[in-house]
């Protein structure tokens, strides 16, 4: 059971590294954004922003990935740490009721044939 709580703390290290990195990385894109040029001929300034812009959007998606991803890995490292914990509390309570009935069987049987 411990190794299935260590993997848990790993995952869950693990997420929370993507998200650090990922918060990291958005900080940094957000240093440098880049102007878009303004001139009067629209067609001239929608060709010049327009490499800018997909490069821009392509980030987006990357972060926004890279997030995703490290939400879940995070999300999953909680459920094993707390599925270990909920586990491992039925089974104590299961074992008392079967202990409880195997001493009622006996004390039912012996009133049967009595």
């Amino acid at each position: 059971m411990e190794t299935i709580k260590i993997s848990g703390f790993v995952v869950l290290f693990s997420g929370v590294a993507v998200l650090l990195f990922t918060f990291f990385n958005a900080y940094l894109f957000l240093l440098g954004a880049l102007e878009i040029p303004v001139s009067t001929n629209l067609i001239a300034a929608f060709g010049e922003a327009l490499a800018p812009l997909i490069q821009m959007c392509i980030r987006a998606v990357y972060l926004g990935i890279m997030g995703w991803i490290g939400s879940i890995l995070t999300r999953r490292g909680v459920q094993i740490i707390t599925v270990e914990k909920e586990e491992t509390k039925p089974k104590d309570k299961k074992a008392k009721t079967e202990a409880q009935a195997e001493k009622e069987q006996p004390k039912e049987q012996a009133e049967a044939q009595g």
